[in-house]
């Protein structure tokens, strides 16, 4: 099953520390900005309560008439600024008007109580307003009348004050909030330098050049939280249970190749000695086949024992990775050549590397077997050393012009008893062992097509 990575640890924990952060910072702003619409307000409901307790003093009842005592120029200060203006207006319930502004708004149909002021909110030209209304009476006990007294001020000015309020906030909010978003940033990394120092330990041991044959060294956390202690414990128990059963494999292995060995080699010589003796083509028929599935049997157990010994612990040691190419390519000539194949070698003079000559001649000794093998009769086969970003990496490659294989079984060329045909005369353990050995050297495998038809297959190893 193909593995999809997901939100990592520290993504969700800032997401779900600081998302409820920037909520309650975004409520905490808009409750500011309530708040100053409140206190706003409040001050404009004692402005206006002075306003229309003052003006209802400057009306005095004469006769049966009324005297109202308001300069002019109390007007025009009142009604001088168009954005934040304050109009009035006086009239006689039922609805008579008597001085002011003739627009301000009934109050709604409550019940108003004589000389207690009574504030709403209203609109003019379509602006909203706060009223302020009160009710006096005036006249004789006899002839007992009221007179309304209204004073109304845009909300202008409270939503200026709440806006300069905020205004004034953000600063210091945003400056709270950042600083905030940096202290759990700084926590949520500090509570995870445990986890990142048991990955870089974890990824120092798999880049160790026998991290692929050995097993990875126990991890070791000196100061960490408990929850990592565990953590890197059950891994340890893990690490300890998967080198216990490699050790196993590695001892059946070995011990089951070698006890295998002696007999099949007394079973080829038999048959081998049979078939001299034997005229009869159908005994020999039979004894041809023995000898080639002796054959086979004894090429297997070589191949695990060469795998068993390309999995143990050697010293690494400098040598000319060309020169030892060139000894192997020549080795293997003549049997290309009785194949009908074409086998040469093509690179560098010199190439220096770290590495044990046995196993990288075995492994080339592999990559050639399997490319005459395959390629087919009449095919071309070059083995190639080089480098690739020079002074990083060596390459140790065999080519060939053969048929090839599919691009969806590149990745599966290195698989233990995986086979690309159904040739006889393969064990699928070739090419397992060039990548066990390729890993001990701190290095990886490479299988590519080439065009137009062929297959290059080989390792690229640390250079020096």
């Amino acid at each position: 099953m193909r593995h999809v990575p997901g939100v990592s640890l520290q993504r969700k924990l800032l997401l779900w520390l600081l998302l409820p952060q920037l909520v309650l910072w975004l409520s905490g702003g808009f409750l500011a900005w309530r708040i100053a619409l409140q206190n706003g307000e409040k001050g404009i409901d004692q402005t206006l309560t002075q306003s229309v307790r003052a003006l209802a003093r400057q009306i005095k009842p004469i006769g049966d008439g009324l005297l109202v005592d308001f300069p002019k120029a109390a007007q025009d200060i009142l009604e001088q600024d168009p954005a934040d203006r304050i109009t009035y207006m006086v009239s006689s319930p039922p609805g008579r008007f008597l001085l002011g502004n003739a627009q301000l708004p009934p109050p709604p149909p409550v019940e108003v109580r004589v000389g207690d002021p009574y504030l709403y909110h209203a609109r003019v030209d379509d602006r909203p307003v706060r009223v302020a209304l009160l009710d006096v009476d005036y006249g004789t006990p006899q002839t007992r009348q009221t007179l309304r007294v209204q004073v109304a001020q845009s909300l202008t000015v409270r939503e200026r004050i709440a806006q300069e309020l905020l205004e004034q906030m953000v600063f210091p909010m945003g400056l709270m909030g950042l600083a905030l978003s940096a202290v759990v940033y700084a926590g949520v990394l500090r509570g995870l330098q445990p986890l990142k120092r048991l990955e870089a330990q974890i990824e120092r041991a798999g880049t160790l050049p026998q991290a692929g044959t050995t097993p990875l060294p126990p991890i070791e956390l000196t100061s960490a939280p408990q929850e990592v202690h565990s953590l890197a414990s059950t891994i340890n128990r893990l690490l300890e249970t998967v080198a216990r059963g490699q050790q196993k494999e590695k001892r059946f292995l070995n011990d089951a190749a070698h006890q295998l060995r002696t007999p099949l080699a007394g079973l080829i010589g038999q048959t081998e000695l049979a078939l001299h003796e034997s005229h009869e083509p159908a005994v020999q028929e039979r004894l041809q086949k023995v000898l080639s599935a002796a054959q086979r049997s004894a090429h297997l157990v070589h191949q695990l024992l060469q795998l068993a010994r390309s999995e143990s612990n050697v010293e690494m040691q400098a040598i000319d990775l060309a020169c030892l190419a060139r000894e192997v390519a020549r080795e293997w000539a003549a049997r290309a050549l009785a194949q009908g194949m074409d086998l040469g070698y093509e690179g560098d003079d010199s190439l220096p590397v770290q590495g044990h000559p046995v196993l990288l001649r075995e492994a080339l000794n592999n990559l050639i077997d399997n490319a005459l093998h395959y390629a087919g009769p009449g095919a071309t086969v070059t083995v190639r050393v080089g480098h690739e970003e020079p002074g990083r990496w060596a390459l140790l490659l065999v080519e060939d012009d053969g048929p090839g294989v599919p691009a969806e079984h590149l990745g599966d060329l290195f698989a233990r008893f995986w086979r690309g045909s159904d040739k006889a005369g393969g064990c699928g353990l070739g090419l397992s062992i060039v990548e066990e050995i390729a890993l001990r050297h701190g290095g990886r495998t490479v299988a590519e097509g080439v065009v137009p038809r062929g297959l290059r297959v080989g390792m690229r190893l640390p250079a020096g």
